[in-house]
C-alpha cells in the first residue's frame, strides 16, 4: 500500500466528535446506524476502538472498529488448532466493522482500511497477545472480499473468517522488503 494515492489524499484517526456521522452512508443500514449512533458510545465504554478514514478531519470516508476477542480452540480448523497450546479458548482481535462510504467507492478504500486495521491488530498483538484476527461478514460480498487476503472460513460457524496473526505478519515483512 505503500506510495498508493490514498496515504496523500486521506489519513487515519480515531472517532472523534468532529467527525460527520450522521452523513456517513455506505448503504448498508446496519453498519450506516453503528458509526452514526453507536461507535462513540462503543469508545466511551471500552468495547470496541474506531478508527476513521477522513480526507479532512471532518468527513469520514471510511472506517473500522476493533475489540479484544477470544476464539474457543474447537471452532478453529484442526491443522491450525493443533499448533496452539490445548487452552479451551485462545486470544484474537475482533474485526467488528468496516465500511466504506458510497461517495468514496472505486478508489480501493476498502482494501486501505483493511490494511490499516490488520496492522493495528498486529501492532497490538506484540503487547496484549492475539492469534489471529477475525471477521464476521454480512454476506458473500464480504467474505469474498476478506478471502482476497487471505482470511479463511471458520468450520461450522457461517460467515466467520480468521486470519492468523502469523500471516499478518508475513503479509508485513513481504511489503516492507518490496
Amino acid at each position: 500500500m505503500t506510495g498508493s494515492p490514498t496515504e496523500t489524499e486521506f489519513h487515519f484517526e480515531p472517532l472523534a466528535s468532529g467527525h460527520d456521522r450522521a452523513a456517513f452512508c455506505c448503504g448498508v443500514a446496519a453498519l450506516d446506524r453503528y458509526i452514526e449512533k453507536q461507535a462513540r458510545q462503543d469508545m466511551k465504554k471500552g468495547v470496541a476502538a474506531v478508527y476513521v478514514l477522513t480526507p479532512d478531519g471532518k468527513t469520514i470516508a471510511g472506517y473500522y472498529a476493533l475489540s479484544q476477542y477470544s476464539i474457543k480452540l474447537r471452532d478453529l480448523p484442526p491443522e491450525v488448532a493443533k499448533k496452539l497450546p490445548k487452552y479451551p479458548a485462545v486470544p484474537a482481535t475482533l474485526l467488528g466493522r468496516l465500511a466504506v462510504s458510497q461517495e468514496f467507492r472505486g478508489r480501493r478504500l476498502g482494501e486501505h482500511l483493511l490494511f490499516d486495521a490488520l496492522r493495528q491488530c498486529l501492532s497490538t498483538s506484540k503487547l496484549i497477545a492475539s492469534v489471529a484476527v477475525v471477521v464476521d461478514t454480512k454476506d458473500d460480498s464480504g467474505a469474498c472480499f476478506y478471502k482476497k487476503y487471505g482470511f479463511q472460513e471458520l468450520p461450522n460457524i457461517a460467515r466467520r473468517l480468521f486470519l492468523p496473526m502469523a500471516t499478518v505478519e508475513m503479509m508485513f515483512d513481504s511489503n516492507a522488503s518490496r
